[in-house]
C-alpha cells in the first residue's frame, strides 16, 4: 500500500534517484564522542522523527540492512525479493542520550507482534528489527525483548527479530528526512497507515 501511495506522490525525478551507496556498520563511532544504532520499525520515514526529536541524537538515515543484494535501490527492496528491511541508522552522543533510551524509543514505535509487517505496509521488507553492531547492544536489546514478553502486555509471541548488523545501505537521498520535506504528504501516508492507532491500541 504505501509503495503505492509513493507512485503517487512522488515526482518523476524523484523517482529516478540514485542509492548513495553503501556504509560500513562495524562497531566503531563516527568519531571519539559518537556511537551508532539501527533500528527497523516499518516504514523509515516514520522512524525518524521520534530519534530526530531527542537531546543527544546527531542524525538519523534512513536505508536498508539485512538483505543479500548490494546496493539495492528502494524499488528493489520494495519488492521483497532482496531480504532487506527498511531501517534507520541513529549517530547519537552516549553522553547525553544511552542506547537503553534508544531501545526504549524504538519499542513503543513499533508493532512487535506482527511478523513481516508494520501497520499497513506488508512483507518483509517492513519487519521490526533490531540490528546490533556489538554484544552489549544485542545484550541489551534481548533484555528489552525479554522484559516486553514476560510483562504479559501482549497475548502474541515478540517477533521483532534481533540481528547482528550487516552493510547498511542508505536510501535514495528524497527518502532522507521526508517527513521535513513533505510534511502534508508524510502525514497523508502516516494517517491512512494507521499507525498511531495501532501503536495507541499496543502502548497505550
Amino acid at each position: 500500500m504505501r509503495l503505492l501511495l509513493a507512485l503517487l506522490f512522488f515526482t518523476p525525478p524523484l523517482l529516478r534517484a540514485e542509492s548513495t551507496g553503501a556504509e560500513s556498520t562495524a562497531a566503531k563511532p563516527m568519531h571519539n564522542s559518537t556511537a551508532v544504532a539501527i533500528f527497523a520499525g516499518g516504514c523509515f520515514w516514520c522512524m525518524e522523527p521520534p530519534y530526530d526529536e531527542i537531546d543527544g541524537v546527531v542524525s538519523t538515515t534512513s536505508g536498508y540492512i539485512g538483505g543479500h543484494r548490494e546496493n539495492p535501490t528502494y524499488e528493489e527492496v520494495s519488492s521483497g525479493r532482496t531480504g532487506h528491511t527498511e531501517a534507520v541508522k541513529v549517530v547519537y552522543d552516549p553522553a547525553k542520550v544511552s542506547y537503553a533510551e534508544l531501545l526504549d524509543i524504538f519499542w513503543v514505535n513499533i508493532d512487535p507482534v506482527t511478523p513481516n509487517a508494520q501497520f499497513c505496509d506488508r512483507g518483509s521488507q517492513y519487519r521490526s528489527g533490531i540490528f546490533y553492531l556489538d554484544e552489549d547492544q544485542a545484550r541489551q536489546a534481548r533484555a528489552t525483548r525479554d522484559a516486553i514478553a514476560a510483562s504479559d502486555r501482549f497475548d502474541q509471541p515478540i517477533v521483532t527479530e534481533i540481528t547482528a548488523a550487516s552493510t547498511f545501505y542508505p536510501a535514495e537521498d528524497y527518502h532522507q528526512d521526508y517527513y521535513l520535506k513533505n510534511p502534508f504528504r508524510y502525514k497523508y501516508y502516516r494517517t491512512s497507515c494507521g499507525r498511531d492507532f495501532r501503536l495507541k491500541k499496543l502502548w497505550g
